[in-house]
């Protein structure tokens, strides 16, 4: 890296959307969609990051202190922001068993799940969460349909430094 550049923080947010349980199971979804719009690194995010780092801080994100939450608020994202926006609609959900991923690939992979009962609403908005602080790392806006009662979305965010 030559000196004048500087490490990126890059992300990939996929949706998997499946029309049941038994659509699911069968690793069927009727669309699978990449998030492309970016999202943004929140400032209490970034912190946590570099006590972590630094070892002030024990609220890591493992499998059963990592969420992922959906809301359906629209409002464009900004660093000051501490959480998903929206009032009422909002769903947190945990890690999928073997999340997250991490390794020789440089990236941190999430997943969680969002059930028949879970998030039916707008999807607008997105933050990968740890349970303890109630810490958000990042925040995303980008609208992506609404989630009907008895559909399962997977989501899944691979979080790189570069």
């Amino acid at each position: 890296m030559k000196q004048e550049e500087k490490a990126k923080w890059k992300d990939s947010w996929t949706i998997e959307k499946y029309d049941s349980r038994k659509d699911f199971e069968k690793g069927k979804p009727y669309e699978v969609v990449e998030l492309k719009k970016k999202n943004i690194m929140l400032n209490s995010g970034i912190n946590e990051l570099w006590d972590i780092v630094a070892g002030d801080s024990v609220n890591v994100f493992s499998n059963d202190k990592a969420q992922i939450g959906i809301g359906d608020d629209d409002t464009v994202a900004q660093a000051t922001q501490t959480d998903l926006e929206a009032a009422t609609n909002k769903t947190y959900k945990g890690m999928e068993n073997t999340y997250p991923q991490t390794g020789s690939d440089e990236k941190m992979a999430l997943r969680a799940i969002f059930g028949e009962n879970d998030a039916n609403y707008d999807w607008r908005e997105f933050v990968v969460k740890q349970v303890d602080s109630n810490i958000c790392l990042n925040r995303l806006v980008s609208s992506q349909g609404t989630k009907a009662s008895g559909q399962v979305w997977a989501l899944n965010v691979d979080i790189t430094l570069e």
